[in-house]
């Protein structure tokens, strides 16, 4: 399997070197050059528990490791994980919840990133080098990072996210771990400029390579591998016989997680609808309603994870949408760059598998306060907006929502909401007093760049 570049322009690469590079040397983002089809293979992978499913799902794109040792990468990953099976399946009245959020940092972005680390580790072990991972967050990627690889001696991570506007245990989980291998920097902007600076200085190939830079966001495509396979658990446990279509409704931000469960429907999972839930900060849900893609002010909300207007990985939707024709998706992302606005030409819907919404602040507290009511069952803010979504976009057969972080991670909104102080979980409790480091600085590249090289492994 090789893989290749949204913007034409890179040479294709293996699974390992994709790993290592993150982003493309042309500025794009890595697929494979084919999606397999797993249709033949469903039935023999129903029943299988969630580590073997894996193995399975992801030889289909990895054959640069021994499926031996694939298997033992994985199965290390998720012995943290604190459910059984990983990312048990609960059914509400109207909905099922696949919860996500059993791993280290209580966030469905451990499932990716305790994989991730552990790839990082492998190869870099094999190859006898060292990495310096430059990241960006609005939540919980920086804390779910820096689980996966805090005092691997071959990595060191810098991890950028908006100061004050995540909350204040998402940052605590970042900045009071303290190993030497950690930096936590705090960037007086937005989460969106956070972003823009990890993509220049990705794009300033001589320090990149000078440096030794890895992504752990994600546009690393190791990361989208994971994610890929909880959509395929989730739909043989529901579709038990091989004859029900499945939808899925997920908290959407920076598009991902979404796409991982598109790249399952383009495999042949039996996948009816995907829901495309947004908060306040709306452009997706316009663009799929209407085909426009415009960037707006970011609105401060309950689910900052999804605070975020310009989504890293809708490039790869796209690029697949217009029929990997690179340079359709170059004039586009041009336009966008050039006016913050472009439209997608050609059929409306923007695609017959994909519904959006966005769900605001009222919306979402009611909705956990019904759920808890109704339910017994407590849910955080963004996995509200999924719920939310489903119930506002009804579908035939059985929907999913994803649950993207513990509530307790969202303590004042979900206790605001239910009216009883439930939110807590002991790991986020033992923060109360906890130590911490961060450097705070402005939302400038030079800064960044300045500090990585002081710091650099």
């Amino acid at each position: 399997m090789r893989y290749v570049s949204t913007r034409g322009r890179a040479a294709p690469l293996r699974f390992q070197d994709v790993v290592i590079e993150g982003l493309a040397a042309d500025g794009g983002l890595f697929l494979p050059e084919s999606i397999p089809d797993v249709r033949a293979e469903l039935d023999s992978w129903r029943g299988l528990g969630f580590v073997d499913l894996a193995a399975r799902v992801m030889s289909h794109f990895v054959d640069d490791i021994d499926s031996a040792v694939l298997g033992d990468i994985l199965r290390r990953s998720y012995a943290s994980f604190d459910a059984p099976d990983v990312v048990p399946l609960v059914a509400l009245r109207d909905v099922h919840v696949l919860e996500l959020f059993h791993g280290p940092t209580l966030a469905f972005k451990d499932v990716a990133l305790q994989f991730l680390g552990n790839v990082f580790d492998y190869i870099l072990t094999r190859r006898g080098t060292s990495m310096n991972i430059l990241g960006s967050t609005s939540g919980d990627t920086g804390s779910a990072a820096i689980a996966g690889v805090r005092g691997k001696d071959s990595i060191s991570i810098f991890v950028m996210y908006p100061d004050g506007r995540t909350s204040r245990l998402q940052e605590l989980q970042m900045t009071s771990i303290l190993e030497p291998n950690v930096h936590c920097i705090a960037i007086q902007g937005s989460f969106d400029e956070c972003q823009a600076i990890m993509k220049e200085i990705f794009n300033d190939l001589p320090f990149k390579a000078r440096h030794r830079l890895g992504a752990v966001n994600s546009v690393n495509w190791a990361r989208l591998l994971a994610q890929i396979v909880y959509y395929v658990y989730a739909t043989l446990r529901l579709d038990e016989d091989g004859r029900r279509r499945v939808s899925f409704s997920v908290p959407t931000g920076n598009f991902g997680d979404i796409f991982a469960g598109y790249l399952a429907l383009q495999m042949g999972l039996p996948i009816d609808r995907l829901i495309c839930a947004t908060n306040e900060n709306d452009i997706l849900s316009v663009f799929f309603n209407t085909g426009v893609y415009r960037r707006g002010k970011v609105h401060r909300t309950l689910s900052p994870s999804m605070d975020i207007q310009v989504a890293s990985n809708f490039e790869r939707f796209l690029y697949l949408r217009m029929g990997r024709d690179s340079a359709r998706l170059r004039a586009f992302m041009d336009s966008f760059g050039r006016s913050g606005e472009a439209t997608l030409e050609g059929e409306q819907p923007v695609d017959r598998h994909i519904s959006a919404t966005a769900v605001d602040t009222r919306t979402t507290m009611a909705t956990i306060a019904d759920v808890y009511r109704n339910d017994a069952y407590i849910v955080d803010p963004h996995t509200a907006v999924g719920i939310a979504a489903a119930r506002r976009l009804r579908v035939e057969g059985p929907v999913v929502c994803l649950a993207t972080a513990h509530p307790a991670k969202f303590p004042e909104s979900v206790d605001a909401a239910i009216g009883r102080p439930l939110a807590r979980h002991p790991r986020l409790d033992a923060l109360a007093g906890a130590s911490s480091r961060r450097t705070v600085m402005p939302a400038r590249v030079a800064d960044v760049k300045a500090f990585v090289a002081a710091h650099a492994r």
